[in-house]
């Protein structure tokens, strides 16, 4: 496996005594440590925060928009290594899916959406922030499962230099689609990076309060 599922760190409360974890996913040429820093805007002092890091602070090497094969064997790493931190916070730590929210910024928002999409179940939330679903045009959204009434925010630039509108707004319908509860904003000339309004509604989801 290219990236270290044991490379993580962590913050907030202690997993063993939290009630909810957020697993956070930083963007191409960050690191945990960066995306961990946004914990401090979370009004909810009950979670514990986890974030893997990438190996050489890249989930894959090419857009999002790319073939998938031109992002592998980086990108089945990527997903692998998702899908090994979500059986350990099961196991190890007995955090229930509700318990489970997931955040990601730019590519690691883009590869949070895709590891949700292609494993649809209740979860506590999913928040993310200037990205999109993986692979070309056409691709074939042909995901299984259901989100079963799960909060998702949705937030990016309207003229996002690396998240086409299109594709943000295919990934909203993907979502709804699948049974999830989607509130998605789009934001006029906005920079490529995360704003006060998107964290007020990630908070507002986790209170239960949109």
């Amino acid at each position: 496996m290219i990236h270290n599922p044991n490379n993580l760190v962590t913050t907030g409360k202690p997993l063993e005594e939290a009630a909810k974890v957020m697993v956070m996913i930083h963007g191409r040429g960050s690191s945990a440590r960066d995306i961990l820093s946004l914990s401090e805007y979370i009004n909810d002092d009950s979670f514990a925060y986890v974030a893997p890091e990438a190996a050489n602070g890249t989930w894959y090497p090419n857009s999002f928009l790319r073939p998938l094969n031109e992002n592998e064997p980086y990108l089945s790493s990527a997903l692998q290594m998702l899908t090994s931190l979500r059986a350990r916070l099961q196991s190890d730590y007995n955090f229930k899916l509700p318990q489970i929210y997931w955040f990601g910024f730019s590519q690691g928002a883009c590869l949070m959406l895709e590891y949700v999409a292609r494993n649809a179940m209740e979860y506590g939330g999913i928040f993310g922030l200037s990205g999109g679903l993986i692979g070309p045009t056409g691709t074939p959204r042909n995901y299984e499962g259901s989100f079963e009434n799960t909060p998702i925010f949705l937030g990016c630039s309207d003229v996002d230099t690396h998240i086409p509108k299109e594709r943000f707004l295919e990934s909203e319908r993907v979502f709804r689609d699948m049974g999830a509860n989607v509130t998605a904003k789009l934001y006029p000339n906005f920079p490529h990076t995360i704003n006060e309004d998107e964290l007020n509604f990630v908070n507002l989801l986790i209170a239960g309060e949109r």
